[in-house]
Formats: C-alpha cells, sequence, structure tokens
C-alpha cells in the first residue's frame, strides 16, 4: 500500500517509523511519504490560512496550497507504475464515525492520500474539486474536536495498516478481538496464574477448548451488554443462541427479536 499524508507539521508523524508500522515500512509493506504543505506556498510567511468569508472566528485553511499538493500527489494522469488516483482521507469532526468497518474497506486501497486540516479547518471547494477527479472520504474520530487532523490520521493508520496482509505475526489474532464480530473482546490473562490474591479464572486453565470458547464469548457478551448496549441492538437475532441470550439477561439486556418464532442458533 502507498500512503501520502499532507501536514503543516510533518515531525508530527515520527512515530510511524516505530513499531510494527515502522517494520512495514522498512519490509516494504507500507510504502509512506510526509509532506510539508507549506512546500506549495509562494509567499515570503508560506501561508496557509486566511479569515473566513461571512465573519467569525478562526481561520480557515485556504484552497491554493492545497490544490497544488493534491495536484502533485495525485496527477490525472497514471504514473510511471501504472498507480490509478488514490483515495483521500479528510479527518473532521463533520466526517462519518470511523469504524473497524471503515478500517476494512480502507485496508483494501492500494493508495491512500490523507489531508491534514488545522484551524476551522480546509476551504471547502478543495473537497468539492477534489470528489471530481477522485474518491474522499471525510471521517471522524468521535464527537469531539481535535486540534487538527494529525492524531486523527496516526489512528487511523494504526488501525489500517494492522490490517494488511504480513504485518501482524499472528494473522488470527484479527479474528478474535474486538469489534472483529460485533462485540467488544472479553478479559484476558497470563503468567502468574496468582497476582496480588487474584486468579485466572480456572476455566482458562483447563484445557476444556469448548468450555474456553463458550466463557470467551459470554465474557465478550456482557462486556458489550455494559459498555456498549448498542453494539448489542445492532446484533442480528441469528447470530445468538441459548446461551448468548442467556449472558446478555444476566446484565439486564434483552436482545431484540423481530420474530417472535425465532429462537436463533443453537
Amino acid at each position: 500500500m502507498r500512503v501520502d499524508v499532507v501536514s503543516i507539521f510533518p515531525e508530527y508523524f515520527a512515530p510511524l517509523d516505530l513499531s510494527l508500522i515502522g517494520k512495514a515500512r522498512a519490509g516494504g509493506l507500507l510504502r509512506l511519504a510526509v509532506h510539508d504543505l507549506r512546500t506549495w506556498t509562494h509567499d515570503v510567511h508560506r501561508t496557509v490560512d486566511d479569515t473566513p468569508y461571512g465573519g467569525g472566528p478562526g481561520m480557515v485553511m485556504r484552497p491554493e496550497p492545497w490544490g497544488e499538493a493534491l495536484d502533485a500527489l495525485a496527477p490525472d494522469e497514471l504514473t510511471p507504475d501504472g498507480l490509478t488516483l488514490p483515495r483521500l482521507v479528510v479527518p473532521t469532526p463533520s466526517g462519518a464515525p470511523f469504524t473497524q468497518a471503515m478500517a476494512q474497506d480502507l485496508a483494501g486501497e492500494s493508495h491512500l492520500l490523507f489531508a491534514c486540516g488545522r484551524y476551522e479547518g480546509i476551504d471547502q471547494r478543495v473537497l468539492d474539486h477534489a470528489a471530481t477527479r477522485m474518491r474522499v472520504t471525510e471521517v471522524s474520530l468521535g464527537d469531539y474536536v481535535l486540534f487538527g487532523g494529525e492524531v486523527a490520521v496516526l489512528v487511523v493508520l494504526e488501525a489500517v495498516v494492522r490490517l494488511l496482509p504480513g504485518v501482524l505475526g499472528n494473522a488470527d489474532s484479527l479474528d478474535e478481538e474486538s469489534h472483529a464480530h460485533g462485540l467488544l473482546e472479553g478479559p484476558v490473562y497470563t503468567k502468574p496464574q496468582t497476582w496480588r490474591g487474584q486468579e485466572v479464572p480456572e476455566v482458562l486453565r483447563s484445557g476444556d477448548h469448548a468450555r474456553i470458547a463458550r466463557w470467551r464469548r459470554d465474557e465478550a457478551l456482557v462486556r458489550t451488554g455494559n459498555r456498549r448496549p448498542d453494539l448489542v441492538a445492532a446484533l442480528t437475532p441469528e447470530s445468538l443462541d441459548r446461551h448468548d441470550r442467556a449472558a446478555l439477561e444476566r446484565v439486564g439486556v434483552e436482545p431484540t427479536v423481530s420474530d417472535p418464532t425465532a429462537t436463533g442458533r443453537d
């Protein structure tokens, strides 16, 4: 995968040389470049913002440097290696919520281009013009506001890059983590067996794989019911067996069953 990031603070992305993302870059699984937006300014002050039309507080990022940056990084003609136009991803509080499903969708792209806004955001004409020649995805990490898009890009890249083939040492871990099947992951334990008077649950030491799988699913259902009832509400009745429903009832969550005759899987 190729990734380009445009920001007025390129130094913000030093952590991308660390951990598994750094290994993915070193191993050629990820071609990542960070670009300074001010490269595409032409005045002595390297200006990237101005006051908003219509008045109001704050500043808005000017369209000229952004337009030139996108022209340079996403030219209309094919590149010499045959790459097509990238998918432009713009972090913004007004974007669509970022989810694991969106991370999986982005992980299927060959080229992502991230535009890090600052101040009150990027002039809307930049995104409207970009949308005439490439796909544009505006994304929000949550219902809050940050100083800029840089930290959001770090989060999105962490979620996306770990899904690329070959990045994780054990790809099976992707199937057992939170949000992999619409549930939060339950508690996990490691050695020693006893720590500060607390024991690892007996079932995890039993060697009975069926019991362990049932316990883990029950714990995932209970945790999800307590913390994210919205995720439980999104589960289909057919995905829940009688043990699942019993686990949810223990925390006072009644799964929705649209068909009163439906019993789910058993």
